[in-house]
């Protein structure tokens, strides 16, 4: 019976158990995962704001060259002699 209260496994068991009937470890707890699933957010708003960024810069480069290629296409003007 001792050498079951001793096994590695019911060691780490006993552990765990303690730890999340604290008050303090789960207060602890809640609060890392308050603070990660807000970092997630603010991260994800990032990587948002920087695909917004991507997504503008791209049209514009294409308005760009939709640009170029339009002025390329017209004939030059000839100043009338007078």
């Amino acid at each position: 019976m001792l050498d079951d209260l001793l096994e590695p496994e019911v060691m780490v068991a006993v552990g765990v158990t303690a730890a999340v009937m604290s008050p303090t470890v789960r207060k602890v707890l809640r609060k890392g995962v308050v603070y990660g699933l807000a970092g997630l957010m603010i991260m994800g708003d990032k990587i948002a704001a920087a695909a917004r960024g991507v997504s503008r810069g791209a049209q514009n480069l294409t308005a760009s060259a939709r640009n170029t290629a339009q002025a390329t296409e017209q004939p030059a003007t000839v100043p009338a002699a007078g």
